[in-house]
């Protein structure tokens, strides 16, 4: 059963979702369905998110959310695991990341403030698998004047932005520091109010042509390559 089927007939407990995010959860989440997975959904609300990804991705996953609302504990069960804390707070996400990480998921659907989304960020992209996702939702609150958006210095889409130019850095020529995102990103995707980050390990960029010589003769000639830079 596909994700928009679960949420459409819905008949648990409440989920609010944009419609336009369903397409983009699928192509990102649909391999991890029926394995063994653990996702940190930041921001509980009603709780029926939580019990949608918990029937997604079947019963060999792990559900985590936080949430700063002590009430939203009410919302546990069978396979879903919620701690109350701040997602602004490193030292309360230190303690989820001890208990329940890395995470194979992230979900950041939490208080939509730039400087929270950038902590949580910052402190838990590090924490997600090598070749985990990292996805941040309602991003339009970076074009919303009264929270502090619309091209200004501190959004979370600014800060987005410059990760791009990280991505690419080996292509800087030192230029741009080479750092840990870097070597564990392999693609960054922006769609409407929503950013997804794929991660991965690239070892070597290099650039090769492969082919026929005007005497035709098949070669293989390496034309550049950018060694791997460690990082911390």
């Amino acid at each position: 059963m596909s994700l928009w089927t679960q949420f459409y007939f819905n008949e648990g407990k409440k989920i609010f979702k944009w419609t336009h995010y369903f397409p983009i959860y699928e192509q990102h989440f649909q391999r991890f369905v029926n394995r063994p997975l653990t996702i940190l959904e930041i921001g509980c609300l009603s709780g029926g998110s939580l019990q949608m990804w918990k029937s997604y991705f079947g019963p060999q996953a792990t559900v985590v959310s936080i949430d700063i609302n002590p009430d939203v504990k009410q919302h546990e069960e069978d396979q879903i695991h919620i701690r109350i804390g701040d997602q602004s707070d490193t030292a309360f996400l230190q303690s989820v990341v001890d208990e329940f990480g890395p995470f194979d998921i992230v979900i950041d659907d939490g208080s939509h403030f730039s400087p929270h989304q950038i902590v949580s960020f910052e402190f838990l992209y590090p924490h997600t698998k090598e070749n985990g996702v990292y996805l941040v939702e309602d991003l339009h609150t970076s074009y919303w004047p009264e929270w502090g958006g619309v091209k200004r210095p501190g959004t979370f889409i600014e800060h987005a932005k410059d990760l791009i130019d990280t991505l690419n850095a080996y292509h800087a020529r030192e230029a741009i520091p080479v750092t840990e995102f870097t070597n564990s990103t392999t693609s960054m995707h922006f769609y409407d109010s929503v950013l997804v980050f794929e991660k991965g390990r690239m070892l070597r960029r290099h650039d090769v042509t492969i082919g026929r010589d005007e005497n035709g003769v098949r070669q293989r000639v390496e034309r550049q390559s950018l060694p791997y830079k460690k990082t911390r």
